[in-house]
């Protein structure tokens, strides 16, 4: 009798066997999804959160309104991810990565959500509390056991509208998350380069992670975006 391999979570699915080669730790946290039944929820400090150019500044904000980047730069932020599977409206497997910022004046959340893409190849992050971004996200294993995530091509959906973002005003996300023995901590960074102008965003910090059963515990309110996209 043959024992059934256990169901991959959709962050496993698309790296394959280089899902292996992460750090134990970074391996149980991607592996939150409906099939795990769990969920992850990250506590620390952006050391730093960091803008480019002034003129970027108007575009941050403008983002900020619909919880798209974060629109104020600061230093020890404490910060926490909610990273929580669910099943959206179009029956898809979802799993959320908001992050809520501390900052003086009032916290800021950056909402993204993510869908395994029709063809199961590629991871989908839909951004924002009404889905108009969404990007392809490519994930890679890096050789002291990192994850490597790289943003591909970048689209706008509201209505019938349906346009790849230009080059000109598009940019490319770089994150990295890896594990630090010796001081029990995650760390992450994170940068949003234009390939025109350079740096426009990111931050950098290191966080703790718990988990919790989300069979029991649900989605908490305010969790899930506004309004969902259906177009992959």
């Amino acid at each position: 009798m043959t024992t059934a391999a256990p169901a991959r979570s959709m962050f496993h699915h698309v790296m394959g066997d280089d899902f292996d080669r992460l750090h134990p730790r970074l391996r149980r946290r991607f592996s939150v999804g409906l099939a795990s039944g769990e969920a992850c929820t990250g506590r620390g400090v952006m050391h730093r959160i960091w803008h480019g150019p002034a003129f970027v500044r108007p575009f941050l904000a403008l983002g900020g309104t619909r919880n798209i980047l974060v629109p104020r730069a600061g230093r020890d932020v404490p910060f926490v991810i909610e990273n929580v599977p669910y099943t959206d409206s179009f029956g898809r497997e979802t799993v959320s990565f908001v992050r809520t910022f501390d900052l003086p004046g009032g916290a800021r959340r950056f909402d993204a959500q993510m869908v395994l893409s029709p063809k199961g190849d590629r991871v989908l992050d839909y951004l924002g509390t009404h889905q108009h971004l969404a990007s392809e996200l490519h994930f890679a294993a890096e050789p002291d056991g990192s994850l490597l995530i790289r943003s591909g091509e970048h689209r706008f959906r509201e209505g019938p509208v349906d346009v790849r973002v230009p080059e000109l005003v598009g940019a490319t996300a770089e994150v990295r998350e890896s594990y630090d023995d010796a001081a029990g901590r995650f760390r992450i960074r994170v940068s949003v380069v234009n390939r025109y102008v350079g740096p426009l965003f990111g931050y950098e910090g290191s966080f703790t992670a718990s988990y919790t059963d989300v069979r029991s515990c649900g989605v908490r309110p305010g969790l899930r975006p506004v309004r969902e996209e259906a177009r992959a």
